[in-house]
């Protein structure tokens, strides 16, 4: 039996990407928050949106916890369902790009195979890899949400960092020390790189 999409044939839009970027008056991308649980990518990628909503761009913010409970929800944390958590929030992303947005997605997305996936999905500068840095024991002494305490005592199986592997990003365009930067410090880094790379004036 055939796939469904080996019937289908893309339809081009009338209004393309570059329309919406020059209506914006900015350019769109995706910055790709990854990190261990508590290391901040929500934090950071929503104090980054406060900053680029501000300035009157076109922003949004994908989260993890967020998206699992909606589009995702149907995805628990085995290896397996952690590829496709993570496929299907790159098309996500991808439309929001297509549209002319600048969008920030806060995933732990652990496996480094499925951020390069994303990442060959868009054109140059479009995937932006931000590696939210922080030790596994500094995100322990968070542990804000109290995930650790239960992974820790077994009551969380496949947990990242605990129970399940962490691939840091080998090459990112971004790194910030959570650990040892504040949160102001590295959202003038962010902004820094998206005026450097012409996306935002």
């Amino acid at each position: 039996m055939s796939k469904s999409v080996d019937n289908l044939v893309w339809h081009e839009a009338t209004i393309t990407k570059a329309d919406r970027q020059a209506k914006n008056n900015h350019k769109s991308c995706l910055l790709w928050f990854t990190g261990l649980s508590g290391s901040g990518k929500s934090t950071l990628a929503n104090a980054l949106d406060q900053v680029l909503y501000n300035n009157h761009l076109n922003s949004y913010v994908l989260d993890g916890d967020n998206i699992r409970q909606g589009l995702n929800q149907d995805l628990g944390f085995t290896d397996a369902d952690r590829v496709e958590n993570i496929r299907r929030i790159g098309e996500v992303s991808k439309l929001f790009v297509d549209a002319g947005t600048i969008v920030s997605t806060a995933f732990i997305s652990p496996f480094e195979n499925d951020r390069q996936r994303v990442r060959e999905r868009f054109t140059e500068n479009e995937f932006i890899e931000v590696y939210v840095k922080c030790d596994l024991e500094e995100c322990e002494k968070r542990d804000v949400k109290g995930l650790y305490k239960k992974a820790r005592a077994g009551e969380i199986p496949y947990f990242t960092g605990i129970s399940s592997p962490y691939e840091a990003p080998s090459q990112p365009e971004i790194i910030v020390d959570t650990a040892n930067e504040t949160i102001e410090q590295s959202v003038e880094k962010l902004v820094n790189y998206l005026k450097g790379k012409q996306i935002v004036r």
